[in-house]
């Protein structure tokens, strides 16, 4: 602090008045300086409260965004397990219809094999009773041809007495 130079009456009042508007200016400078630093601290508060209000808004569509990724990944994971139990589902029915034609291709098999073995039955059937015929026919060929011969035989003698009378 200043000392000031006394007079008749106390202090200069000159000096005194120098230190006065002195204090005066410097006062307002700080006044000033201060009320700058306000309206600077106004503006950044207006910035940063304008910026919070944009983090908020991003905030909001981060977290719409994170809920969509959450839904679109359930979906994923759901469109992936319908997948797998369709690719299963198809291996399944695959595998049955290979069974299925399996047998029956084994079915046909034992039917065509009984189908062959009622021919051949029938086959040996007919070909017994073939030959059974056949041997009938030439016992009949044989037994008519002997009584066509007793027969011409017995004409023969009725001619022969025939002739004799």
């Amino acid at each position: 602090m200043e000392k000031f130079s006394r007079e008749f009456n106390g202090y200069n009042k000159r000096e005194v008045n120098q230190f006065l508007n002195n204090t005066i200016t410097e006062l307002e400078g700080i006044i000033q300086k201060g009320q700058a630093r306000d309206a600077k601290m106004q503006q950044q508060t207006q910035v940063i409260e304008e910026q919070n209000r944009r983090l908020a808004q991003q905030n909001t569509i981060i977290q719409d965004l994170n809920n969509q990724l959450v839904h679109y990944k359930s979906i994923e994971t759901t469109l992936q397990k319908a997948i797998y139990n369709a690719e299963e589902a198809s291996s399944n029915m695959k595998r049955m219809a290979q069974e299925e034609a399996n047998l029956i291709i084994d079915e046909a098999k034992q039917n065509a094999s009984r189908i062959v073995n009622d021919a051949l039955i029938r086959a040996e059937k007919i070909e017994m009773k073939t030959d059974t015929a056949e041997r009938n026919l030439r016992i009949f060929k044989n037994r008519l041809k002997a009584i066509v011969e007793q027969q011409e035989a017995v004409v023969q003698e009725i001619e022969v007495l025939e002739l004799e009378d």
